[in-house]
C-alpha cells in the first residue's frame, strides 16, 4: 500500500511565437506558463481510490476491487494503441453519457484510463486519495487538460512504483530524471488522447518539462537553457472556437497564395530569430535583448491580423498595454482568448499595477506570471504558497 503524502506540480503553457503558422509546417515555440496545477496524494484506508477535482465539481471514489476487476475485464494489454474501446468501458463503469464532452466528464474519464492503465503495466491499484487544484483556467488555450494529464501520471507511477520519490529530507523541491521525466511524459500523452482525442503532444512535453519548446511538423525539440521571463497574462474572456479560425487561416491561403504564404514565412523567421535570443540571453544576461523581443510581439500580432485571427478585445488589449509602455500579442488560437504582455526586469511595479488596472477595468482577467517555468516539480509543504496549501488542505 503506498504509505507517504506527496504534493506535486506540472505548469501550463502559451505559444510565444508560431501559433495558425504552425499547422502549415513553420516553427512554433511554447513556453511553460508559471501559473500551476497542484495534485495532492494521500493513502486512501479501505482498499478505496478517491479523486476529487473542485475546479471542475468532480468527487468520485471507487472501491480498488472493483477497479481491479474492471481491469482484469480489459483484453490484452495493449492499453496504448485501444484507447476508444476501453473508453466505452469506462463511460459506462462511471455513468458518463456516451457523448459526454463536458470537462468533469472527460477529467473523470482521463483519471479512470491512467489509474487502471499504468497499474496494469506497473503493479495493483494504490489506495490513493487524490486532490487536484488549479491556478489556470479551464478551456483558455493554457494547457489546464495537459498539465492536470502530467501530474495524474507523475502521481500514479510514483504511487505504483514504476518511478522514484525524488525529494530527499531537507529539500523543498526535487526533479525526476530524465528517463522518468520521458516516461511521465508518456503516460501524460496518453492521458490527453482520453481528453482531445489527437492532440499535438506539446502541451504535455511542455508540462514535463518546462522551459521553452520548438514544435514543427511533430517534431518537439526541447531548447537547451532559457530564461525566466516576466509577463502579463490575460483574458478577454472571449470565446472562439479554435476549429473555425484554423479554417479561417487555411481559406485565406487558398484564396491569395502568393500574398499569404510570405507572411506565414515572416512568422517562420519570427520563431526562429526568437529562438536565438533566447538561447542567448542566459549566458549574457544583458537588457539589449528586451527591445528585440518587444519589437517581435508587435510584428507577430501585426501578422496574425492579417492572417485573420485577431478580434477587437485583443486589438484593445494591446492599445491598453502600449499606453503604459508594453507589448503585447495574441497568444494560441486568437479570435478573442488570451494574450502576453513581455515585462522587462526593471518595467516599474506602479506601471505594471496600473495596467492590470486598465485591464481589469474592460471586463479582461489578468495574471502577473512568468514564462520559461520548470517542468513537473515534486513539493515540500514549505515551497508552497498560503493560497495553495489552503486548496490542498481542503479535504
Amino acid at each position: 500500500m503506498w504509505e507517504r503524502s506527496l504534493v506535486l506540480s506540472a505548469p501550463g503553457k502559451v505559444i510565444l511565437h508560431g501559433e495558425h503558422a504552425v499547422v502549415h509546417g513553420k516553427v512554433a515555440l511554447a513556453v511553460a506558463l508559471d501559473l500551476r496545477t497542484f495534485l495532492r496524494l494521500r493513502p486512501c484506508g479501505e482498499g478505496r481510490v478517491c479523486v476529487r477535482l473542485p475546479g471542475v465539481g468532480v468527487v468520485r471514489s471507487w472501491d480498488t476491487p472493483r477497479l481491479q476487476a474492471l481491469r482484469r475485464g480489459f483484453a490484452g494489454e495493449r492499453w496504448e494503441e485501444e484507447i476508444a474501446a476501453h473508453l466505452d468501458t469506462l463511460k459506462e463503469f462511471a455513468g458518463i453519457a456516451a457523448g459526454a464532452s463536458a470537462p468533469e466528464s472527460l477529467a473523470t474519464l482521463a483519471f479512470l484510463y491512467m489509474c487502471l492503465a499504468i497499474s496494469a503495466k506497473y503493479g495493483d491499484v494504490p489506495s490513493v486519495d487524490i486532490l487536484v487544484w488549479s491556478e489556470l483556467p479551464t478551456g483558455a488555450g493554457l494547457g489546464s487538460s495537459a498539465a492536470y494529464a502530467v501530474c495524474l501520471a507523475a502521481a500514479l507511477l510514483t504511487a505504483c512504483g514504476a518511478i522514484s520519490c525524488p525529494l530527499k529530507e531537507g529539500e523543498s523541491t526535487a526533479r525526476w530524471t530524465e528517463e522518468e521525466l520521458t516516461l511521465i511524459n508518456s503516460w501524460a500523452f496518453q492521458g490527453e488522447r482520453v481528453i482531445h482525442g489527437n492532440p499535438s503532444g506539446v502541451d504535455n512535453a511542455v508540462g514535463t518539462w518546462g522551459g521553452a519548446l520548438r514544435y514543427q511538423s511533430g517534431e518537439i525539440t526541447p531548447l537547451k537553457r532559457v530564461p525566466m521571463l516576466r509577463i502579463l497574462l490575460t483574458n478577454t474572456k472571449v470565446p472562439r472556437s479554435t476549429k473555425v479560425l484554423v479554417a479561417g487561416v487555411k481559406e485565406k491561403i487558398l484564396k491569395f497564395p502568393a500574398i499569404m504564404n510570405p507572411v506565414l514565412d515572416s512568422i517562420d523567421a519570427i520563431s526562429q530569430e526568437c529562438q536565438s535570443v533566447l538561447e542567448a540571453m542566459p549566458a549574457n544576461p544583458s537588457p539589449e535583448y528586451y527591445p528585440v523581443l518587444e519589437e517581435l510581439f508587435d510584428i507577430n500580432q501585426h501578422h496574425l491580423n492579417v492572417i485573420g485571427v485577431g478580434h477587437p478585445s485583443l486589438d484593445r488589449l494591446c492599445r491598453v498595454t502600449a499606453s503604459h509602455g508594453l507589448h503585447s500579442k495574441l497568444t494560441g488560437a486568437g479570435g478573442g482568448g488570451c494574450g502576453i504582455t513581455l515585462l522587462r526586469p526593471d518595467t516599474s511595479p506602479l506601471a505594471v499595477e496600473a495596467a492590470k488596472q486598465d485591464l481589469c477595468a474592460c471586463g479582461f482577467e489578468c495574471w502577473e506570471t512568468t514564462i520559461g517555468a520548470p517542468g513537473v516539480t515534486l513539493h515540500h509543504s514549505s515551497s508552497l504558497n498560503a493560497e495553495v496549501l489552503h486548496a490542498l488542505s481542503e479535504s
